[in-house]
Protein backbone atom coordinates (compact mmCIF):
# COMPACT_ATOMS: atom_id res chain seq x y z
CA UNK A 1 0.00 0.00 0.00
CA UNK A 2 1.23 3.33 -0.62
CA UNK A 3 2.93 5.14 2.06
CA UNK A 4 4.68 7.86 3.37
CA UNK A 5 6.83 6.95 6.22
CA UNK A 6 9.33 9.49 8.49
CA UNK A 7 12.12 7.17 9.60
CA UNK A 8 14.04 8.96 12.67
CA UNK A 9 17.79 8.09 11.93
CA UNK A 10 20.43 8.47 15.01
CA UNK A 11 21.62 11.61 16.06
CA UNK A 12 25.42 10.47 16.61
CA UNK A 13 25.60 7.00 17.50
CA UNK A 14 24.91 4.35 14.95
CA UNK A 15 23.56 2.02 17.92
CA UNK A 16 20.76 4.09 18.06
CA UNK A 17 19.23 2.88 14.81
CA UNK A 18 16.21 0.76 15.28
CA UNK A 19 15.64 -2.76 13.37
CA UNK A 20 12.14 -1.41 12.39
CA UNK A 21 13.83 1.65 10.30
CA UNK A 22 16.51 -0.39 8.84
CA UNK A 23 13.56 -2.59 7.40
CA UNK A 24 11.46 -0.24 5.88
CA UNK A 25 14.44 1.71 4.62
CA UNK A 26 15.32 -1.98 2.82
CA UNK A 27 11.65 -2.33 1.95
CA UNK A 28 10.51 1.08 0.75
CA UNK A 29 10.18 2.26 -3.22
CA UNK A 30 12.46 4.96 -2.65
CA UNK A 31 13.99 7.63 0.08
CA UNK A 32 14.25 11.51 0.61
CA UNK A 33 16.99 12.03 2.61
CA UNK A 34 18.26 15.96 3.42
CA UNK A 35 21.87 15.39 2.12
CA UNK A 36 22.63 12.43 0.12
CA UNK A 37 26.24 12.83 1.03
CA UNK A 38 25.69 12.13 4.66
CA UNK A 39 22.58 9.60 4.68
CA UNK A 40 24.90 8.01 1.94
CA UNK A 41 27.18 6.80 4.92
CA UNK A 42 24.44 5.52 7.20
CA UNK A 43 22.53 3.40 3.94
CA UNK A 44 25.95 2.10 3.27
CA UNK A 45 26.52 0.86 6.97
CA UNK A 46 23.36 -0.71 6.94
CA UNK A 47 23.39 -2.69 3.63
CA UNK A 48 20.40 -0.32 2.38
CA UNK A 49 20.77 -0.44 -1.31
CA UNK A 50 17.25 1.41 -2.01
CA UNK A 51 17.26 4.36 -4.54
CA UNK A 52 17.62 7.73 -2.81
CA UNK A 53 16.69 11.35 -3.61
CA UNK A 54 17.58 14.91 -2.12
CA UNK A 55 14.62 16.41 -0.06
CA UNK A 56 15.94 19.56 1.59
CA UNK A 57 14.47 23.28 2.73
CA UNK A 58 16.24 24.43 -0.70
CA UNK A 59 13.94 22.56 -2.83
CA UNK A 60 11.20 21.24 -0.77
CA UNK A 61 8.73 23.31 -2.05
CA UNK A 62 9.43 22.59 -5.54
CA UNK A 63 9.35 18.45 -5.00
CA UNK A 64 6.74 18.07 -2.58
CA UNK A 65 3.97 17.87 -5.68
CA UNK A 66 6.32 14.98 -7.97
CA UNK A 67 6.42 12.72 -4.59
CA UNK A 68 2.97 13.04 -3.77
CA UNK A 69 2.04 12.35 -7.09
CA UNK A 70 4.75 8.67 -6.77
CA UNK A 71 3.01 7.72 -3.56
CA UNK A 72 -0.53 8.40 -4.73
CA UNK A 73 0.56 5.97 -8.06
CA UNK A 74 1.08 3.60 -5.39
CA UNK A 75 4.73 3.38 -4.48
CA UNK A 76 6.50 3.96 -0.49
CA UNK A 77 8.58 6.28 0.79
CA UNK A 78 11.09 7.12 3.32
CA UNK A 79 11.82 10.76 4.44
CA UNK A 80 14.63 10.48 6.27
CA UNK A 81 16.99 13.80 8.01
CA UNK A 82 20.39 14.07 8.60
CA UNK A 83 20.13 13.39 12.14
CA UNK A 84 16.88 12.91 14.23
CA UNK A 85 13.21 12.41 13.16
CA UNK A 86 12.48 14.40 10.48
CA UNK A 87 10.20 17.67 10.57
CA UNK A 88 11.77 18.82 14.41
CA UNK A 89 13.81 21.56 13.06
CA UNK A 90 14.27 19.60 9.96
CA UNK A 91 12.01 19.44 6.13
CA UNK A 92 9.26 16.79 6.68
CA UNK A 93 6.34 19.30 7.48
CA UNK A 94 5.55 20.75 3.86
CA UNK A 95 5.53 16.76 2.56
CA UNK A 96 3.38 15.29 5.57
CA UNK A 97 0.62 18.13 5.03
CA UNK A 98 0.66 17.67 1.87
CA UNK A 99 0.11 13.59 2.06
CA UNK A 100 -2.62 13.86 4.84
CA UNK A 101 -4.33 17.07 2.77
CA UNK A 102 -4.67 14.22 -0.04
CA UNK A 103 -5.87 11.62 2.45
CA UNK A 104 -2.17 9.53 2.06
CA UNK A 105 -1.33 7.09 4.84
CA UNK A 106 1.73 8.53 7.19
CA UNK A 107 3.26 6.64 9.62
CA UNK A 108 6.01 7.95 11.73
CA UNK A 109 8.59 5.67 13.23
CA UNK A 110 9.69 6.19 17.16
CA UNK A 111 13.25 6.93 17.45
CA UNK A 112 15.83 9.55 18.07
CA UNK A 113 15.09 13.08 19.07
CA UNK A 114 18.09 15.21 20.25
CA UNK A 115 15.97 16.90 23.04
CA UNK A 116 14.56 14.54 24.76
CA UNK A 117 17.86 13.22 25.97
CA UNK A 118 18.52 16.87 26.60
CA UNK A 119 15.40 17.66 28.13
CA UNK A 120 15.32 13.97 30.64
CA UNK A 121 19.31 14.69 31.74
CA UNK A 122 18.90 18.65 32.35
CA UNK A 123 17.42 17.73 36.02
CA UNK A 124 14.87 20.24 35.41
CA UNK A 125 11.26 20.12 35.09
CA UNK A 126 9.99 18.27 32.60
CA UNK A 127 6.99 17.39 33.07
CA UNK A 128 5.71 20.30 31.46
CA UNK A 129 7.72 22.22 28.39
CA UNK A 130 7.40 24.02 25.66
CA UNK A 131 9.91 23.00 21.88
CA UNK A 132 11.23 26.35 20.44
CA UNK A 133 14.05 25.03 18.27
CA UNK A 134 16.29 27.71 17.08
CA UNK A 135 15.40 31.07 17.31
CA UNK A 136 15.36 33.96 14.74
CA UNK A 137 18.79 34.90 13.91
CA UNK A 138 17.52 38.29 13.63
CA UNK A 139 14.27 40.29 13.05
CA UNK A 140 11.86 39.17 15.93
CA UNK A 141 14.54 37.51 17.96
CA UNK A 142 14.28 40.66 20.24
CA UNK A 143 9.82 39.91 20.77
CA UNK A 144 10.91 36.11 20.98
CA UNK A 145 12.95 36.39 24.11
CA UNK A 146 10.86 39.37 25.46
CA UNK A 147 7.70 36.73 25.05
CA UNK A 148 9.62 33.34 26.71
CA UNK A 149 11.02 35.57 29.50
CA UNK A 150 7.27 35.11 31.34
CA UNK A 151 7.06 31.24 29.89
CA UNK A 152 6.87 29.11 33.27
CA UNK A 153 7.28 26.05 31.46
CA UNK A 154 10.71 24.39 30.21
CA UNK A 155 12.14 25.87 27.20
CA UNK A 156 14.13 23.89 24.48
CA UNK A 157 16.22 25.61 22.36
CA UNK A 158 18.34 24.21 19.16
CA UNK A 159 21.37 26.39 19.03
CA UNK A 160 24.45 26.20 16.73
CA UNK A 161 28.07 26.18 18.50
CA UNK A 162 29.09 29.70 17.02
CA UNK A 163 26.32 31.74 18.60
CA UNK A 164 25.98 29.80 21.59
CA UNK A 165 27.68 32.40 24.00
CA UNK A 166 25.80 35.21 22.32
CA UNK A 167 22.32 33.02 23.07
CA UNK A 168 23.41 32.72 26.73
CA UNK A 169 24.01 36.44 26.46
CA UNK A 170 20.76 37.21 25.90
CA UNK A 171 18.93 35.13 28.19
CA UNK A 172 21.39 36.60 30.86
CA UNK A 173 19.32 40.34 29.65
CA UNK A 174 16.04 38.84 29.12
CA UNK A 175 15.55 35.83 31.43
CA UNK A 176 17.86 37.23 34.27
CA UNK A 177 21.55 35.53 34.62
CA UNK A 178 20.10 33.41 37.75
CA UNK A 179 18.18 31.42 35.54
CA UNK A 180 18.33 27.46 36.01
CA UNK A 181 20.29 26.76 31.97
CA UNK A 182 21.45 23.19 30.74
CA UNK A 183 23.52 22.88 27.67
CA UNK A 184 24.03 19.24 26.36
CA UNK A 185 26.31 18.73 23.18
CA UNK A 186 27.45 15.78 21.20
CA UNK A 187 24.43 13.93 22.24
CA UNK A 188 25.27 9.86 22.17
CA UNK A 189 28.60 10.74 20.79
CA UNK A 190 32.01 9.68 22.15
CA UNK A 191 32.48 13.51 23.52
CA UNK A 192 29.02 14.26 24.92
CA UNK A 193 28.98 16.54 27.24
CA UNK A 194 25.88 18.60 30.09
CA UNK A 195 26.65 21.66 31.56
CA UNK A 196 24.35 22.82 34.23
CA UNK A 197 24.39 25.78 35.80
CA UNK A 198 22.77 29.36 36.07
CA UNK A 199 23.13 31.45 32.87
CA UNK A 200 26.21 32.90 34.17
CA UNK A 201 27.64 29.84 35.10
CA UNK A 202 27.02 28.12 31.88
CA UNK A 203 28.20 31.54 29.90
CA UNK A 204 31.31 31.44 32.06
CA UNK A 205 32.51 27.73 31.17
CA UNK A 206 32.07 28.24 27.40
CA UNK A 207 33.18 31.89 26.94
CA UNK A 208 36.60 30.16 28.35
CA UNK A 209 36.11 26.61 26.24
CA UNK A 210 34.40 27.31 22.71
CA UNK A 211 32.13 24.76 22.47
CA UNK A 212 32.04 22.25 19.62
CA UNK A 213 29.00 20.05 18.05
CA UNK A 214 24.85 20.34 17.80
CA UNK A 215 23.55 21.76 20.52
CA UNK A 216 20.53 21.57 23.19
CA UNK A 217 19.78 24.47 25.42
CA UNK A 218 17.08 23.75 28.64
CA UNK A 219 16.02 26.71 29.98
CA UNK A 220 14.25 27.19 33.62
CA UNK A 221 10.67 28.74 33.15
CA UNK A 222 9.51 31.71 35.45
CA UNK A 223 8.63 30.77 38.58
Amino acid sequence: MSKLYLVPTPIGNLEDMTFRAVRVLKEVDFILAEDTRTSGKLLKYFEINTQMYSHHMHNEHRSVEGVLNRIQNGETCALISDAGTPAISDPGFLLTRACVQNNVDVECLPGATAFVPALVNSGLPNDKFVFEGFLPVKKGRQTRLKLLAEESRTIIFYESPHKLVKTLGHFAEYFGAERQVSVSRELTKLYEETTRGTVTEVLAHYTQKAPKGEIVIIVEGKN
